[in-house]
């Protein structure tokens, strides 16, 4: 009886690496979907790193390199992967952290005591540079006088310039930042929404230099998957900081994340998928427009637009049931239009067999900022523009109240 009720149970099977074929597979791969070992995975993630360092020559045998470190997953990662590879393959370089202090109480001073655990394990120099130092307002200020509604902007701006000046600080020219598949895959999409063709064309470059800067930036990052940076840092048991920021609103990346994230649930390769299709579109891009001053300076390590925040966790609100809504609403307004409206000529129709002028791609030309001297194509840089809005509302000499002696 007993022997007839023990066959009938279901035996379990157990799932091998599809790698090494020895080992229990405990890790299902976002990127491919292979079931791996931990040992395979770890292994994986740090050769393709490697693949794309080695095959964009990315280093140089004596370099010295930043490492833009904010103590989060991305950068934390980077770092580890980056000591490892070095001590394996004999790069050469020397790796240095790099933190910017926005000055934001109960998320970047605690997230700056994480980079300086990493400092301590990876043994590495570290440099921390903050905005009260560089610009005299904090981020906290700058929330306290403008509000939370753009306060992205500044941080971008003023992060993109601290990052250089103190790349400047310690002599050097060459910026490593932890941005990954996720992060370009949703600035290629915000890109195409709107158009802007010189950012899309910087954001799938894996080197990013500009002429408005001495400093160069990198992604090795570039191709890996964010839920494969997270299992790398779970399995090695890294130390990392994982609260988002306070101030950011994430309005439209988090949309164009959400979309992302949806599509990956259908196809798990639709991450890489987009990165490789901006990579072709930027491939299209006239040279001229490539350098021109079209659109926004600032590239993905320091967006400018108002819900681009600084590219860190945190998903849109964009639901299905929202969506289908907004698509019933369109329907329905579409239909009251359709029985108003009468069809005219469009201008371009009227105009068709005329010849048409192409429109000027300005040059930049590049200057020193007359206030702060940091390289710009106009009189100020875009920080020393914003900072003029803050200092306005500024008193030149703090307001001090006398108490009467009673």
């Amino acid at each position: 009886m007993s022997s007839s009720i023990s066959s009938s149970r279901p035996t379990q099977v157990t799932r091998l690496c599809a790698r090494c074929t020895v080992a229990r597979a405990l890790i299902l791969r976002p990127k491919t979907h292979e079931r791996l070992c931990k040992s395979c995975f770890l292994a994986v993630f740090e050769e393709e790193i490697h693949s794309t360092i080695t095959a964009t020559s990315l280093f140089r045998r004596g370099d010295r390199v930043a490492i833009g470190a904010s103590g989060g997953k991305d950068s934390t990662v980077l770092a580890s992967v980056l000591k490892t590879l070095n001590e394996r393959y004999d790069y050469g370089v020397t790796f240095v952290l790099l933190s910017i202090d926005e000055g934001i109480k109960g998320y970047r001073d605690d997230s700056l005591e994480t980079v300086k655990r990493n400092a301590v394990q990876y043994e590495m120099e570290l440099c921390i540079v903050s905005y009260a130092e560089l610009y005299g307002w904090s981020m906290d200020q700058v929330v306290a006088q403008i509000g939370k509604k753009g306060n992205c902007t500044y941080c971008g701006v003023f992060r993109r310039q601290a990052l250089d000046r103190g790349a400047e600080k310690l002599g050097i020219t060459h910026v490593v930042t932890g941005h990954n598949a996720d992060d370009i895959a949703e600035t290629v999409l915000m890109n195409l929404l709107r158009g802007d063709l010189p950012r899309l064309h910087r954001c799938t470059s894996i080197v990013t230099e500009s002429s408005s800067s001495p400093i160069a930036r990198s992604k090795p990052l570039k191709y890996a998957y964010e839920k494969e940076i997270v299992l790398y840092a779970h399995h090695k048991q890294l130390d990392y900081f994982t609260t988002e920021c306070i101030y950011s609103p994430e309005a439209f990346r988090g949309s164009a994340r959400s979309l992302i994230k949806s599509l990956e649930r259908v196809r798990p390769s639709a991450i890489l998928d987009i990165v490789r299709s901006g990579e072709a579109f930027a491939g299209m891009v006239p040279e001229s427009i490539q350098r021109s001053g079209y659109g926004s300076s600032a590239d993905i390590s320091g967006e400018t637009d108002s819900g681009g925040g600084c590219g860190n966790g945190g998903g849109g609100r964009a639901s299905g049931g929202e969506m289908l809504d907004m698509e019933n609403e369109l329907i329905a307004t579409a239909k009251t239009k359709r029985l108003e409206t009468k069809i005219t000529l469009p201008t371009k129709q009227k105009n068709k067999g005329k010849q048409q002028t192409p429109k000027k791609v300005r040059d930049q030309k590049m200057s020193n900022c007359k206030k702060c001297g940091y390289l710009t194509s106009s009189d100020l840089c875009q920080a020393c523009a914003l900072l003029g809005g803050l200092n306005k509302n500024r008193p030149i000499r703090p307001i001090e109240v006398e108490v009467a002696d009673s």
